[in-house]
């Protein structure tokens, strides 16, 4: 076991700590001979499985720790993957080779009598999806959200048994108390940058004291970084009648020192609020009235590795209720009951508890519940809908006041977790933290909601660690690649209030980022910096082929206005040629219908002839938003300078240095979609970038200044490092002085002339 020593540093005044925090911190230090690992991820839930694999898959020697192995790949909420905005995440994960798309999407198996068949060509680690859906289908694609229910126990089973056979990587248990930095601290602003920097991260220390070396660390805590457990108001001896104590999850407990040990290393830590539903046994459930709510057919998988999913014509059902006035009484009478329910601690707005629903909308008189079974060999049922926080009695009397649920047993409670989070501007575009280097945060612990949103994290922050060891540019998504680079500006730039939960009316760009074409804009990105394997980039160039090929084939084909109509799609008589390929945004016209009229389209697969015609009906608007696109990139290409110091620059507002100060923005476009940065703040980052761009170019530094009508004047200032000689220095003099003289010249220039405009105003222009 390693040994660990500690210091015990003292921050000087220019440290900004809180008052109300503790003076002193207790750094961790050791100078180890080697590494033992490339990258160490804390943490077995969705983001640290994706973290750990990329990292892995990207060439790094990876260790995943967890407080127990058994619950690696755990649903700790809903049994459930994707959604609207969602979906496309789990897609961008899959194009990118991660994990959760594989093992949700493509084969599933079915309960008939509760026995479990599994088809005998499916590879038996891809069976987790019970129903298959997409959301919003009666609207546009661009809005299209992929929805898989999940069995469970299968989601954790295939997850385990792929990350314990993960090429590289290492798992094992244990409980992370402290994170080991450099051995001489840096102070905040001693190194004159402005580049807030505590230290160089060396490691983890466990509650053990063994001390385990790496020099990139992923912390993906989620709801157990100090986690709080809230059921009802009122203490008992009983797991679940004790109002609140310390816990991540039912049964585990929380992470204390980890999430002491990032507060005294000056990182602004909040807190947030989530719950979950009781559980119920689905034999106690009257379907009978109940909304059924089927799957798709066709189904469609997640993973783009898969064309199909067997048995799609049994899939599982899930059934829709509601409250209803008798639910809101009961309800409203004993909001005093929990603890949970409090405005200082804010919980997710777009997925509340019933009490914030009824307290939110009065003027509502039910919420939709649906009831989603949980798995096939299991008669639990996830209500969906119904997260609550009252007491145990009091939620009995809630659930049998729902339509259906009158005889319904509840096998567990509802309950709340608070616990708390980083400020997300406190994070660098790759994840890694600007206090601390070779720290990343991923997931929960950035302020998110959701296995999806925890899962993309993990996936950036993995690659980025792997990259970072190995030496090599950053892996970043920007808004208009992909959703995963939403959610991160989102949370870099403007930092969070309450759980961020992903929807695709976050993206400007959304009619390009769809759920369908996520492999064509991300699968070569993963590949140029491997963490995408050949089987995939073969499937990903085979598929861009038939792409291109059909595009061609339909752009060849070229009618006249007559010779359109005489086929019955009605068409302007204009005079102009179209393309099949623009015909297909035209009422009338139907896949059918191109391949009668170009046969070698039946040479391309059916889902790659849907993606052809996707492309086709968003044609003439795409290409609208290419334009906004090469605008925004043109912002994105003005890179800010990590170190500047923001707090000099004099003529920026407190309010304004204080937010730029604190997320320290890469680019000139993060910088203008910070909350609070005037027009004017940004054109003063653009004169710096333009200086910085101008010493990078050759000159050490220029100074510009505007003198009237006279323009812009450039003054090359020498290195302060080269020694000047005798002869250097008498001619630097007169240079100086031939500067003085021509800019008095030109200011005296400058008088005479406003004197002799303000005297041509006043003479009359006639005599009479």
């Amino acid at each position: 076991m390693n040994q660990i020593h500690t210091r015990t540093f003292r921050p000087n005044q220019s440290w900004r700590f809180p008052k109300h925090l503790v003076r002193y911190v207790t750094i961790s230090v050791k100078e180890p001979k080697h590494f033992e690992y490339d990258v160490i991820v804390v943490g077995g839930g969705h983001a640290g499985s994706e973290a750990c694999a990329a990292a892995a898959r990207s060439g790094a020697k990876t260790l995943l720790i967890t407080q127990n192995l058994d619950t690696i790949g755990e649903m700790s909420c809903n049994p459930s993957f994707g959604g609207i905005g969602k979906g496309v995440l789990v897609r961008e994960i899959d194009a990118l080779d991660g994990l959760c798309g594989k093992i949700a999407g493509k084969s599933f198996i079915l309960r008939q009598y509760f026995v479990i068949e599994v088809h005998p060509c499916f590879n038996p680690t891809d069976l987790s999806g019970i129903q298959f859906k997409i959301l919003n289908r009666s609207k546009g694609p661009a809005v299209h959200g992929p929805r898989a229910q999940i069995d469970r126990k299968l989601y954790k089973k295939h997850m385990q048994e792929c990350l314990f056979n993960y090429p590289n990587l290492t798992l094992r248990t244990g409980n992370v108390h402290d994170i080991v930095m450099a051995h001489q601290p840096i102070d905040l602003n001693s190194s004159g940058s402005g580049e807030p920097c505590f230290g160089q991260i060396q490691g983890i220390k466990l509650e053990s004291k063994e001390f385990i070396a790496a020099p990139k660390v992923i912390i993906t805590t989620g709801t157990f970084l100090k986690g709080e457990i809230h059921i009802g108001k009122g203490s008992s001896e009983s797991m679940f009648q004790r109002f609140a104590y310390s816990s991540g999850r039912i049964g585990e407990a929380a992470s204390l020192g980890l999430s002491k040990s990032l507060e005294l290393a000056g990182f602004r830590l909040g807190r947030l609020k989530t719950g979950t539903p009781p559980r119920l046994d689905g034999r106690t459930i009257d379907y009978k009235n109940l909304i059924p709510q089927v799957g798709d057919i066709p189904a469609h998988p997640f993973s783009y590795l898969h064309t199909s999913v067997p048995y799609e014509s049994q899939q599982l059902l899930c059934h829709q209720t509601k409250t209803n006035d008798d639910t809101r009484a009961i309800i409203l009478d004993n909001l005093t009951e929990s603890i949970h329910i409090r405005e200082t601690v804010k919980g997710p707005r777009y997925c509340p508890s019933i009490e914030s629903k009824i307290m939110r909308f009065t003027d509502k008189s039910g919420h939709i519940i649906w009831l989603e079974p949980e798995g096939l060999d299991t008669h639990v049922v996830y209500p969906n809908g119904i997260s609550i926080t009252l007491p145990e009695d009091i939620q009995r009397r809630v659930i049998k006041t729902i339509p259906g649920l009158q005889n319904a047993l509840m096998l567990r409670p509802g309950y709340g977790v608070e616990y708390d989070y980083v400020d997300p501007r406190e994070l660098r575009p790759t994840l890694e933290t600007h206090r601390i280097k070779g720290l990343y945060l991923a997931g929960q612990i950035n302020g998110t909601t959701g296995y999806e949103e925890a899962a993309a994290q993990g996936i950036i922050a993995g690659i980025n660690a792997s990259l970072s060891v190995r030496r090599k540019p950053p892996f970043i998504l920007d808004r208009a690649d992909a959703y995963i680079g939403v959610l991160i500006d989102d949370l870099v730039t403007k930092g969070v209030e309450e759980p961020y939960r992903m929807f695709t009316s976050r993206s400007e760009y959304r009619l390009s980022l769809r759920a369908d074409n996520a492999d064509l804009r991300l699968t070569p990105k993963g590949f140029s910096v491997g963490c995408v394997n050949e089987n995939r980039w073969k499937l990903y160039q085979e598929t861009e082929s038939q792409m291109s090929r059909g595009i061609q084939l339909l752009s060849d084909f070229v009618l006249g206005p007559h010779q359109w109509n005489d086929l019955g799609i009605p068409v302007n008589y204009d005079g102009n040629k179209r393309s099949a390929f623009q015909m297909i945004a035209y009422r009338g016209m139907t896949m059918d219908r191109l391949i009668e009229l170009v046969p070698e389209l039946s040479e391309i697969t059916p889902s790659v002839q849907t993606r052809l015609w996707i492309e086709g009906s968003y044609k003439i608007y795409l290409k609208r938003q290419e334009a906004e696109v090469q605008a925004f990139r043109k912002d994105e290409e003005l890179k800010l300078p990590d170190n500047i110091d923001y707090d000099k620059i004099s003529s920026l507002s407190l309010e304004e240095r204080s937010k730029l100060g604190l997320i320290r923005p890469t680019t000139l476009g993060a910088a203008k979609r910070i909350e609070g940065i005037t027009p004017s703040a940004i054109f003063l980052l653009l004169k710096y970038q333009n200086k910085y761009r101008m010493c990078n170019n050759g000159i050490s530094e220029v100074t510009r200044t505007k003198q009237g009508c006279a323009g812009y004047l450039f003054k090359k200032r020498r290195d302060r490092t080269t020694p000047l000689t005798t002869d250097s220095r008498m001619k630097r003099k007169i240079e100086n002085n031939g500067h003085r003289f021509w800019n008095k010249l030109l200011s005296v220039f400058q008088k005479i002339s406003k004197v002799i405009f303000a005297y041509w105003e006043w003479i009359p222009l006639s005599a009479d």
